[in-house]
């Protein structure tokens, strides 16, 4: 089994990404490397913020390959409607932008999207069928669970 512990984001100024999820409540590591690379520590899940084209170099790919933000989005949930609202306003006041405001959604919860600077989608999300642990890991029903 691979789990996902680690996501690495291509970005066009990494001080300015940097700074964007500090803003977040990310907490950068004293691993990473001034001008190279910044690990952020957030939950279960460290999100690594590196130079687009560093990216696509260590990838052996064209940068365009390694694009802005294809048919991914990453996500975040949260422990309420509010909770939604308030990181999507967090992130509008760190320099991201709304794509859609938060609201309720077909599936029972509540949720909206932001672009952060570098144009990686985040879906910001309460579901309300699904257990949140304090260090932000999900605990999903089992088959056969209601």
């Amino acid at each position: 089994m691979a789990y996902v512990s680690f996501i690495t984001l291509g970005v066009d100024n990494l001080d300015r990404a940097t700074r964007f999820y500090e803003a977040l409540g990310w907490r950068r590591s004293a691993a990473s490397v001034d001008g190279e690379i910044s690990f952020m520590v957030g939950g279960a899940v460290v999100l690594g913020l590196f130079g687009r084209q560093a990216l696509a170099d260590d990838a052996r790919v064209e940068p365009e390959v390694a694009g802005r933000h294809g048919n991914v989005a990453l996500a975040s949930n949260v422990a309420s409607e509010e909770a939604v609202d308030e990181l999507l306003a967090q992130a509008a006041r760190a320099g991201g932008e709304i794509t859609k405001p938060g609201q309720r959604v077909f599936w029972g919860g509540y949720s909206g999207y932001f672009r952060d600077p570098d144009g990686h989608l985040w879906e910001v999300a309460h579901n309300p069928g699904f257990e949140l642990l304090d260090d932000g890991r999900i605990v999903l029903p089992e088959e056969g669970d209601g």
